[in-house]
Parts: C-alpha cells; sequence; structure tokens
C-alpha cells in the first residue's frame, strides 16, 4: 500500500525537516505486520514528494483479523490488507512519522507551525460509502478532495465499481494537521481495524483530533467507526470532545471525560449519543454563581474561543462582559463566536471585548469588574506560575468575586477511556484532589480577604466526588 505527500511550497525539499526523514536517503522501519519504507520520488527546489510504502507480510495478518471484518470465516487468508490503504498504514505512520505527527521540528520550528501547500494520494484506499463518504469526512478540514472510484476490472465495465477510491487531497495545512486527520480517517473510511480496540484508542483519537475533530461536523459519526461502536468508549469520547473548545491558554481541545461513571458494555450501538456533556453542566454552574453573588460585570480570564461568554451574552442579567486569553487562535474563535468582526450584525453590544494577554503578568485591563472566571484554566499553569497568576487576579485585579473551576483528580477512575494515572488533557499541569483544591482556596482567600464557598459539578458521587470542582471566592 501506497502514500504520497507532495509539497510546492518555497525550499520544497524543506519537507525532509518536517518529516524527519533526508530526501537523499531511502529508509526502511520494521513493524509487526511488515516493513515500511519512506523514499523520495521527487526531490526538487519547486516540488518535493515524499513516499510511504508498506510491505505486509500476510502470515503475519493471521492475528490481526477480526469479526468486523468482511468474509470472516475467509479473512485470515483471503484479504485486501496488503494493498489497499488502512489501519495498517495509520499505525506505519504513526511509528515512522511519530515526531512529525506531534507537530515538532527543532531545525525549522516556524515551518512546522506553518500552512504550507500539499497534495495527499493514496491509490487504493477502502471507502465504505463511497466517494461521497471521502468528500464527506474530509471536505469540512478545509481540503479539495478527489475521490475517484477504482473500477473491479477495467476491461468489464458492466461489474461496475469496487468499494475502493483513489484519494486526492489538496490544500493549505500544516503538515502534522494532515498526518493526524489521516490517522484517524483511513480506517474510519474502511470501517475496519486489524487489532482488537481497547480503552487506550479512546485517548489516541483526541490526541490525534486535536484542534480538528471536536468541530467536525460529522464527529460522532467519526468516532463510531473509529471505535468500532463499543458504546462505552464512544460515549466517553464525545463527551470528552463535548469540551473541546473551553480550553484556556495554548490548550484548545481540553479532553474532560464526561460526567456519567463508564458502564459495562453489553454490545455496541450504531446509534450511541454523547449525553449532556460536563461542558455545559459546568457552564451553568458558573452563571449560576455569579447570579447568586449578583455579579454582573465579569471578565472571563482564559477565554478559549468563547463558549461562556456567549451564555454569557444571552443573559440579560449581565451588563458588561470581556474576554481575554493567551492563544490568539483561541481569541479568534471566540470573536467569530460573539459577531465582534461583524459590528453590525452583532447580537449583543454588551460584550466591549476580547483580548490576548497572560494571566501571569499585570494587567490593567484586567480591573474594573465585578466578577472574574477561570474556567478549567488553574491546571494548564505550571505549579511555580501559580503564585504568579495569584497575585495578577487575586492580588492586583481584585474583583469582587471570582469563579474557579477545575477537574477533580480522584474522579478519573471513573472512566473507561482514561488510563490509570493519566490526566484529562496532555495539557495539563497538575489536577487536584478536592482536599489538594480546598487547601489552595483556603491558602488564597486567607492571603487576599476573600471567603471562599465550594459547589461540586456534575453528579456527586459518594465514594470520588464530582468530576469538577467549583470554588466561589468573595471579598
Amino acid at each position: 500500500m501506497l502514500l504520497t505527500i507532495s509539497t510546492t511550497a518555497d525550499q520544497a525539499t524543506d519537507l525532509g525537516f518536517l518529516l524527519h526523514k533526508h530526501p537523499d536517503k531511502a529508509q526502511s522501519f520494521g513493524q509487526s505486520f511488515g516493513t515500511a519504507h519512506v523514499f523520495y520520488p521527487d526531490a526538487g527546489a519547486r516540488r518535493c514528494t515524499a513516499a510511504l510504502l508498506l510491505d505486509v507480510d500476510p502470515v503475519k495478518l493471521v492475528r490481526t483479523r477480526g469479526r468486523g471484518t468482511p468474509d470472516f470465516s475467509l479473512g485470515q487468508y483471503v484479504n485486501d490488507r496488503p494493498y489497499a490503504a488502512s489501519s495498517l498504514l495509520a499505525s506505519a505512520m504513526a511509528n515512522v512519522f511519530r515526531t512529525a505527527m506531534r507537530g515538532r521540528c527543532d531545525m525549522r520550528p516556524e515551518l512546522a507551525e506553518t500552512a504550507i501547500p500539499l497534495e495527499i494520494v493514496l491509490p487504493a484506499l477502502p471507502c465504505r460509502g463511497g466517494p461521497g463518504q471521502a468528500e464527506r469526512f474530509f471536505a469540512p478540514l478545509g481540503w479539495d478532495v478527489s475521490a475517484v472510484p477504482v473500477p473491479l476490472d477495467p476491461e468489464f465495465a458492466e461489474w461496475g465499481d469496487s468499494r475502493y477510491v483513489t484519494l486526492t487531497l489538496t490544500g493549505r495545512m500544516r503538515l502534522a494537521d494532515a498526518l493526524n486527520q489521516l490517522y484517524v480517517l483511513l480506517p474510519v473510511l474502511d470501517d475496519a481495524k486489524h487489532y482488537w480496540i481497547a480503552p487506550d484508542e479512546v485517548d489516541k483519537l483526541i490526541r490525534a483530533g486535536e484542534g480538528w475533530l471536536g468541530a467536525h461536523p460529522d464527529r460522532a459519526a467519526i468516532t463510531r467507526r473509529y471505535l468500532a461502536n463499543r458504546r462505552s468508549l464512544v460515549r466517553a469520547a464525545l463527551g470528552r470532545l463535548a469540551d473541546a473548545e473551553d480550553a484556556p491558554e495554548d490548550a484548545l481541545d481540553p479532553v474532560e471525560v464526561e460526567e456519567e461513571p463508564a458502564r459495562a458494555d453489553n454490545g455496541t450501538d450504531a446509534e450511541a449519543e454523547a449525553p449532556a456533556s460536563l461542558s455545559e453542566r459546568r457552564i451553568q454552574a458558573v452563571v449560576q454563581a455569579l447570579h447568586d453573588e449578583d455579579a454582573r460585570r465579569v471578565i472571563d480570564m482564559g477565554c478559549g474561543s468563547g463558549k461562556l461568554l456567549a451564555r454569557l451574552a444571552q443573559d440579560d442579567f449581565f451588563t458588561e462582559i470581556a474576554g481575554t486569553d493567551v492563544s490568539y487562535r483561541a481569541l479568534e474563535g471566540a470573536a467569530r463566536r460573539l459577531r465582534l468582526d461583524k459590528p453590525r450584525h452583532r447580537p449583543d453590544k454588551r460584550v466591549l471585548d476580547v483580548f490576548q494577554s497572560a494571566l501571569t503578568y499585570a494587567d490593567e485591563r484586567f480591573r474594573g469588574y465585578e466578577a472574574a472566571v477561570l474556567m478549567e484554566v488553574v491546571e494548564h499553569i505550571d505549579p511555580p506560575r501559580l503564585r504568579a497568576m495569584e497575585q495578577v487576579v487575586f492580588g492586583q485585579a481584585k474583583p469582587r468575586v471570582v469563579v474557579v473551576t477545575t477537574p477533580n483528580a480522584e474522579h478519573n477512575v471513573r472512566y473507561e477511556g482514561l488510563a490509570p494515572g493519566a490526566m484529562r488533557h496532555p495539557d495539563h499541569r497538575f489536577e487536584w484532589t478536592r482536599a489538594e483544591f480546598r487547601a489552595w482556596a483556603g491558602r488564597v482567600a486567607e492571603a487576599h480577604g476573600y471567603r471562599v464557598r465550594h459547589v461540586p459539578v456534575g453528579d456527586d458521587d459518594p465514594e470520588v466526588g464530582a468530576p469538577t470542582q467549583m470554588g466561589v471566592f468573595a471579598r
């Protein structure tokens, strides 16, 4: 099976820096199911093409066949895995291009963050649902999609088309984003995997889908196919994706699991839908706390893409609203959500501004509000910098009310999709237990002249507490 990646960017051979594979060398990498070869059939200054050729050992496939594959009884002996792009190719990509998929390029870091012209070709891609399915999944990501059906036999047109397409994607995109999209969508289009689906597949999906899957119009269908319709895993993944736009600072896709505990999986359910998300319950709790404290002028500190701001703007109780975040990309999303770029069409004039700033540095624009909200923010700050944040928010901005929410680390054991000891998002610097959060909140309140009350958010488990803990500080 073959994958080619081409670019016509200036100094096109810099593609080698991004892939961490030298254009002048052909390299081979052993896989559990064969050998992956990387080489460059074209390496010029104006156009460069990298190829990943996967040579599959059919004998090693015997132990990888699952009941979801076509013709299961013969699947161990007769299959298309050596020839068609599938989860085998996705696994090889994750192994061979691991650093590139993480967006790391120490030699050219600015290039790794830049959208470049790309053309990606897969000559034989199994596509359940036909060419329209490939268009449906890739087009919303910004690709121009060409999915040409492969005939069963060119000599016998009356036989019709096979279930395979020749897929060509063209567009401008970060290479890391393109690779992660392929990693997820190759097995999704094939609708089969060569290995058993385990709970850690949720983490893989969230990691590879960061920055694009949460906003995809077909994220539910993609998630169901990727997780082979295992209901408990699908529910966990969709619940985590529901919070994809709440993260502060540079993490745009926090991945808190949904509030319901894991259940036994008694079968598949292709129609499994996400429950009411923890994100929604958290927003409701924050809004209620602001009402309870009669705080009408509010700044959302770490506003992300503006989900809380949009909710505040819909509530006539609030008279003045602003948001700040260190991530410019998040602020662009907030501005679009609030229609700040279209003053004539803005639904609410009380949203004064969203602006870029860091919570660990004093900023006069933080002053003058009755309340400040830090919703899922503190856990993204390095512990040595927490004191600086405390001084900026509680000591200098000094709003009358501060609302802080953060994950409850004790509740993590309730989620099947979260590995033991793992945190809910790779950008989290820590996650507090209930005792740790109360100790921190008590110290901050005493140091800056506040009282604090604690409110559980989500279902309050009698053993491990609610999934989110909230502290409401009042001077």
